[in-house]
């Protein structure tokens, strides 16, 4: 389990959680974060210092406290977060975030795989928390799981640099690559047989 993430200081603008209305004003404010982690400039990196290319607590923080939002925190994650979190995730090249950020991305994007599924999820707030451990409720069969949603993940997830160990285990493992024919799983997960 990783620690809890930092308290965002100051609010700002469209990444205030109050100006959070929907989930496209989360993928934007999401946009915003993202664009602060390849400059290293921007709302995000105010008043501190922040390489271009880095990521570290207080980004992870922000993006916890964007998807987190009341506007949006019993609405499933929807494709369009869980893309702009794999943009920043290929954006962070380095990392000092004690992988808070991989917790939380592999949270968000199993959330969304689960709901695009038809499976239940609970709010944002349990599910996303550093406290609350995916297993606790993510899928434990692959009943259910669509197929099309890991497909996208995978897709996601090929030929990027820095992979996210947990995430890849969910999909092989909780979310069900035992959905998928046996001869499908390298070509979806990207190994070798």
């Amino acid at each position: 389990m990783t620690a809890p993430l930092p308290k965002v200081a100051e609010p700002i603008g469209a990444l205030e959680p109050s100006s959070i209305s929907c989930r496209d004003s989360a993928a934007q404010a999401l946009g915003v974060v993202r664009d602060g982690v390849i400059t290293g400039e921007g709302p995000t990196t105010k008043d501190r210092v922040h390489f271009s290319r880095a990521l570290d607590a207080l980004d992870a923080a922000w993006c916890a406290s964007i998807l987190t939002a009341a506007a949006v925190d019993h609405q499933p994650v929807s494709r369009a977060e869980a893309e702009a979190l794999f943009e920043i995730n290929d954006a962070a090249a380095e990392r000092s975030d004690e992988g808070r950020f991989d917790d939380l991305m592999a949270k968000a994007v199993v959330h969304h795989a689960a709901s695009a599924s038809g499976l239940p999820v609970p709010s944002r707030t349990v599910a996303l928390s550093p406290e609350t451990a995916i297993e606790s409720w993510a899928p434990t069969r692959a009943v259910g799981v669509d197929t099309e949603v890991l497909e996208w993940i995978a897709s996601q997830m090929r030929g990027k640099r820095r992979g996210n160990r947990t995430l890849m285990a969910l999909v092989a493992t909780i979310i069900g690559a035992a959905t998928l024919p046996l001869a499908q799983l390298p070509r979806v997960l990207d190994i070798g047989v």
